[in-house]
Order: structure tokens, then C-alpha cells, then sequence
């Protein structure tokens, strides 16, 4: 197993920021000791029906970064996501820094690019993101050590970035009463994710994670944050010793009861794409529907 970095005498500064439309948390993180921050997981606002694109969400992150005065190192994306379109590219623009996610992201192209029937100048090889992490990978936010696990389970890329005493988990794993994400998209496993999450809870026990998504199960409000310790002790489908063959038992029978998210095909043709609009042959923005291809 990689030896990770972990350092908990660091406390980055997170500012949460919920989209009740896709129940997505995107982050603000910053090092303690400098103006250096992060954005984890934008979202880009669609109107599926009509075909319309807008940026209130990520305006909201922009904002307070402005008013903060804080400079934007990175734009992090814990996976593709099949429930939100990202704002990376329009985030880069206003405020720079670099677009990073992991290097399974070829694996993803690979897949969804067959999918989508993308021709040959659809690149396959990560080229629309400025960096791609592997796992035990290092970098840094202003004078703040990270590093990004490979989480595979839920796709084929995930990853889980730390900061510090602060771990963001994509969708890896959901608060306690949430469980965990889904494993039977192209290239999840069950048994993946498990063993995935069993590296999360192998962090220290008070180490803070942030979950990508809640959707306030039993009519709780809206939470994001908690803690290994919890997470070992309460997860409904982890927590409390559940073995592997459990959770693969477990998250087979729920998945096929899932339908589809409804942002599913818009999200992926975008993401792939670093958050880029596909467009047409004449240069126009437009998306796709693959028939009975999902």
C-alpha cells in the first residue's frame, strides 16, 4: 500500500457551498498560512429541457474568492461526475489555476467516447486537463502539503484529494446515515469501492472529510462533514466491521434498483472534457443522446 503524506498540524480553511438542484457540495479550501486555495468539484448550471447553460453556482465561488482576495492554485475534480456538469473552464478563466483530475480519466474518454460515437478529434488522452493525478501523488496549495489516493469503485477515476486534516472524498463515500455511491456505472466495482473506502478509514481517526454530495436522508438538514472515526463507527454500509462480501452483497442488489441520474448524459460528454461543451462539426455547442447506449 502507498505510505501517504499525512500531516495533521495543518487545518486548511473549507467553505462549503450546496447546490440543491444536483445536491452537490463544491469547495473553497485555503492554506491557513497564505492566500493560496482550491476549488473542489464546481458545478455549471444546465436547464436540460431547454438547452440552456449558466454559471450562478460558480459565480458564487468566484465571488467570495474575489472578496477574500485569494489566489486560485487549483480547480480539483474528484472524478467524473455523472450528476453535475463541471465549471472548470469558466472558473479558469475569471480566476486561473490549474484544472487537475486523476489519470484514469483516459479509461473514462476511452469508455464514453465509444458511448457518444466521438470521432478522432476527441483526444483520449487527458490533454483537456493541466494535470493528472496518480496516487501518492504530491502538491501543494501556497505552502500547504497535499496528495491524491486513488479511490477507484464508484469510476474508474476517482480520487480522494487530502489537505492537511482535511479529506475531500468525491463520491467515494457519503455521510454516515448516506452510506456510499453507487459502483454499477461503466468501470465501477463493488468490491473496488470497498476496498477504496477501507483506505479512506485507514486515515486518522479524527481526520475531517467532505463528502461531494447529501441528500438529507429521513428529512435531515443538509450535511457535508465528518469524520474517519465516524464514518468507521456509523456508515450504514461500512461502518461497524461490514466484510467486503457484504457490501458487494449489498451494493449489487441496491444499484439495480437505481435509475439513472438525470443529468447523467449532459454531465459525462462535458466532464470528460474537462468541463468543455462538446460542439458540432460547425463549430456549434451541442450535445448528444446515445439510444440504448447507458
Amino acid at each position: 500500500m502507498t505510505e501517504y503524506p499525512v500531516n495533521m498540524d495543518v487545518t486548511p480553511i473549507v467553505s462549503g457551498h450546496f447546490d440543491p438542484v444536483t445536491n452537490t457540495i463544491s469547495y473553497i479550501v485555503r492554506d491557513p498560512d497564505s492566500n493560496a486555495c482550491a476549488i473542489i468539484d464546481s458545478v455549471m448550471d444546465i436547464d436540460y429541457a431547454a438547452g440552456r447553460i449558466t454559471y450562478d453556482h460558480a459565480d458564487k465561488l468566484i465571488a467570495e474568492v474575489e472578496a477574500q482576495g485569494l489566489a486560485l492554485e487549483w480547480i480539483i475534480e474528484t472524478h467524473v461526475h455523472a450528476d453535475h456538469l463541471s465549471a472548470a473552464p469558466y472558473i479558469q478563466q475569471k480566476l486561473g489555476g490549474k484544472i487537475g483530475v486523476g489519470e484514469q480519466i483516459m479509461t473514462v474518454q476511452d469508455t464514453f467516447g465509444k458511448v457518444f460515437n466521438e470521432g478522432t478529434e476527441f483526444q483520449r488522452d487527458g490533454s483537456q486537463f493541466d494535470a493528472l493525478f496518480k496516487d501518492g501523488d504530491r502538491y501543494s496549495v501556497g505552502g500547504m502539503a497535499c496528495f491524491a489516493m486513488y479511490t477507484p469503485g464508484h469510476t474508474p477515476a476517482c480520487m480522494v484529494h487530502v489537505m492537511g486534516n482535511a479529506a475531500f472524498t468525491g463520491d467515494t463515500l457519503f455521510m454516515p446515515d448516506g452510506g456510499s455511491a453507487r459502483a454499477d456505472f461503466p468501470g465501477g466495482d463493488a468490491g473496488e469501492l470497498y476496498d477504496s473506502i477501507q483506505k479512506v478509514l485507514a486515515l486518522p481517526e479524527d481526520m475531517r472529510l467532505f463528502m461531494c454530495h447529501d441528500y438529507g436522508p429521513n428529512g435531515r438538514d443538509i450535511q457535508w462533514e465528518t469524520t474517519v472515526g465516524d464514518e468507521k463507527a456509523h456508515n450504514i454500509h461500512v461502518g461497524g466491521g461490514k466484510t467486503r462480501a457484504e457490501f458487494i452483497a449489498f451494493r449489487t442488489e441496491r444499484d439495480a434498483q437505481l435509475a439513472m441520474p438525470k443529468l447523467i448524459i449532459p454531465s459525462l460528454q462535458v466532464n470528460m472534457r474537462a468541463g468543455h461543451m462538446p460542439r458540432d462539426k460547425d463549430g456549434n455547442l451541442m450535445l448528444k443522446v446515445p439510444v440504448n447506449g447507458l
